[in-house]
């Protein structure tokens, strides 16, 4: 382990191109021209695909799993909770444009009003708010199973997070900053695996690039376990032995915002499954 560890230390060297910009899209594409180079004969559409589109035979044992996943029952446990109707009557989908039909592909965005990142679990809350009925735990099995569907109605949808604004741009900023610098006792960033060394092996596991991971969550652990991304983010931190992040914290969101953009113009799959 400790040799894996210097290996990736050693070899994480970040391009300045990749850090300097103060333009999001030019970040974006500056992080994408970085894996076209470092991946090559990778389709950009397939980035969503991880780790999974370097290695085909990987790739046909999730298709297999994927034509009967074995996570339906839970997500359809999900689509029970949205279409339930609340005591007024109403329901979630009256809550969001068409229904909610591609509306998760818009989330997490930035609120001028309330001066933060709006993810879409702190909409559903908003929802529930509005309705008067009580918010779900953020991170509770129920808000995610509740998520998988309502993410599921925006499946082939193309990410599209905006930043429109001096307090978006500071939020989406924060973010990046959060998952450049480097944390814990192992003294790693979220780049030092998904940058600089994407494509390389961690153990037993080849490390997936940044863009595209933000959109495809919840995911589903060994099946049936929903995992959030801001649930990985604590993963990942206890891996490495740094302080982890409160869940819906603005350091949470913004760095779940800074990701997403970064995934713009990528289509969203919702659930998937993963080991």
């Amino acid at each position: 382990m400790k040799k894996l560890i210097s290996l990736l230390l050693a070899g994480f060297i970040l391009p300045v191109s990749l850090i300097a910009f103060a333009d999001p899209e030019q970040d974006r594409l500056a992080l994408i021209a970085h894996y076209e180079n470092a991946l090559p004969g990778i389709k950009l559409d397939d980035y969503v695909l991880g780790a999974l589109s370097m290695n085909e035979e990987a790739k046909e044992q999730y298709d297999d799993v994927m034509s009967f996943p074995p996570f339906a029952t839970d997500v359809r446990e999900g689509g029970n909770i949205w279409e339930k109707p609340f005591r007024n009557g109403q329901r979630f989908g009256n809550c969001f444009k068409y229904e909610g039909i591609n509306a998760a592909a818009t989330y997490p965005l930035y609120d001028d009003t309330a001066g933060r990142v709006i993810t879409f679990e702190n909409a559903i809350n908003a929802c529930l708010k509005l309705n008067n009925e009580a918010e779900l735990a953020y991170g509770s099995r129920e808000m995610s199973l509740l998520t998988s569907y309502a993410r599921s109605l925006s499946d082939n949808s193309r990410v599209r997070v905006k930043i429109k604004s001096a307090g978006a741009l500071a939020a989406y900023e924060h973010g990046k900053k959060l998952y450049y610098e480097r944390n814990g006792q192992m003294n790693f960033a979220c780049a030092t695996c998904h940058v600089d060394n994407a494509g390389k092996m961690l153990r037993s596991e080849q490390l997936s690039m940044m863009v595209g991971q933000a959109s495809h969550w919840p995911e589903f652990r060994a099946g049936t376990e929903p995992v959030t991304l801001q649930m990985r983010f604590r993963q990942c931190q206890k891996n490495i032995r740094a302080k982890q992040f409160e869940l819906n914290s603005q350091d949470a969101n913004d760095l779940e915002f800074f990701m997403t953009y970064m995934s713009n113009g990528l289509k969203m799959q919702t659930p998937v499954f993963r080991k």
